[in-house]
């Protein structure tokens, strides 16, 4: 068996594992999916800052440690919210100054070079963006719209990456960014086009019948660019770490991050959508 092909049956096997899971959690709601939502975002929050920062310490512990709060608070909005529709309490913001107050102030009191603190503090930030409110983006998501949104935004995003990876492997000859992405192509981006609108079709038939043909096939448009774009800054931030993959925790995928980039800039565009279609 080829390396590649190795990995293609790594890629599966984790899917065939993970995805089930994922889908169970999310049916059920409520605490055990934000509790899901926090445990991811503490994990991918301490890999990108293991991959940017120049070591990981206590302060970096503490804003990757924090990471998990902001999605919980978007469940905790909801709870306490009366129409249901906060993101973030107000003390969200409180507690994330204070964590930064702290990664600041040990950063400060640090014996090593000056210039590796910015780095870290920056890092710390950016997972707390990246990793923690994209990911609250997809709590409000199933707390407000239901799990068949949530599930809609999965399998958006998991057709486009199958598609794309399928297509880019049999025609893929053209590279759309080589010097962040070598292996991704034209050919492939095309075939995941068609994969996020055909898994939308699939989403309107299984789980969503008041979703339109038209609506199908705006949403996987949307996911189509979306999906994508998350991939490539991803890969951006690999390239600029100089690392393969954002870790390896899942066979066949890398970390964590590496499974939820694309999914991570679809879930805010299913959110758009399923408020403009209520």
């Amino acid at each position: 068996m080829t390396e590649k092909n190795r990995n293609l049956v790594l890629r599966v096997i984790s899917a065939l594992v993970l995805f089930p899971a994922a889908v169970a959690l999310t049916v059920v709601g409520g605490l055990p999916f934000a509790l899901l939502a926090a445990v991811a975002a503490v994990v991918a929050a301490h890999e990108l800052v293991a991959m940017l920062a120049p070591r990981v310490g206590a302060a970096e512990a503490v804003g990757i440690a924090a990471t998990a709060g902001i999605p919980l608070a978007a469940w905790q909005a909801h709870v306490t919210a009366r129409d249901g529709q906060v993101l973030f309490p107000a003390g969200t913001g409180i507690a994330i100054s204070f964590a930064l107050v702290l990664v600041m102030a040990l950063n400060t009191f640090r014996e090593r070079p000056l210039e590796e603190a910015p780095r870290s503090i920056s890092a710390v930030t950016l997972a707390w963006l990246y990793c923690g409110v994209l990911l609250a983006t997809l709590v409000a998501l199933r707390l407000r719209f239901g799990w068949q949104y949530v599930i809609l935004a999965f399998i958006v995003t998991w057709g486009n990456d199958t598609a794309a990876y399928f297509a880019g492997r049999a025609f893929g000859r053209h590279l759309m960014y080589p010097r962040v992405s070598p292996k991704k192509t034209w050919e492939g981006f095309l075939g995941g086009i068609g994969g996020s609108v055909l898994f939308a079709f699939v989403g309107k038939l299984l789980l969503l019948h008041e979703l339109s043909p038209v609506g199908c096939v705006v949403l996987g448009l949307g996911g189509s660019v979306l999906g994508p774009a998350g991939d490539l800054a991803e890969s951006l931030l690999k390239r600029a770490a100089g690392v393969k993959d954002s870790g390896k925790l899942i066979p066949g995928h890398g970390g964590l991050l590496d499974r939820i980039d694309a999914l991570l800039f679809v879930a805010p565009w299913v959110y758009a959508f399923a408020a403009w279609l209520r």
